[in-house]
């Protein structure tokens, strides 16, 4: 029997600070509730920031798309989720998607993060222990989950 991931999801309320000059929230606001939720997510899995920071070693995200479907204004609530789309047989890169809905459950936005985890004190991208890998591998995965060639294989030396 295949069970389903349950969905992970964070819910925020649009804030004074998140407004743009449009009078809705701006990319900046949507990027950093991406990073909120991520952040939980791992912190309610054992791996806190506390702990990354100890370990010398973190996520580091190297690009992100935002697409924008409905706008949010000044205290609209609005949920978070999470989900795998893709990461190498090694674990270390890896990209996330968060999909942001209105209270009424509408799509408001979608961010796609492509990461790589690092070691702090080498200053470079490098796998993550097993016990990371296993969290973000038991992550709910997404409709477009790919496998992500592995950084061995797409060296150019």
């Amino acid at each position: 029997m295949v069970t389903e991931t349950p969905r992970f999801e964070q819910s925020f309320r649009v804030g004074w600070g998140d407004i743009d000059g449009n009078g809705h929230m701006g990319n900046t606001a949507f990027l950093d509730r991406a990073s909120d939720t991520r952040v939980r997510f791992f912190a309610l899995h054992g791996l806190s920031v506390a702990r990354f920071a100890a370990e010398h070693f973190g996520p580091v995200i190297v690009r992100d798309e935002l697409v924008y479907r409905k706008e949010l204004r000044l205290l609209d609530e609005f949920t978070v989720d999470l989900e795998l789309v893709g990461v190498s047989g090694d674990g270390l890169r890896f990209q996330l998607s968060n999909t942001f809905r209105t209270a009424a459950g509408e799509v408001a936005a979608e961010v796609t993060s492509e990461g790589v985890w690092f070691d702090l004190e080498q200053r470079r991208p490098r796998a993550p222990p097993p016990e990371v890998d296993a969290v973000q591998r038991e992550m709910r995965r997404g409709e477009r989950f790919h496998e992500i060639p592995s950084r061995s294989s797409t060296r150019r030396d």
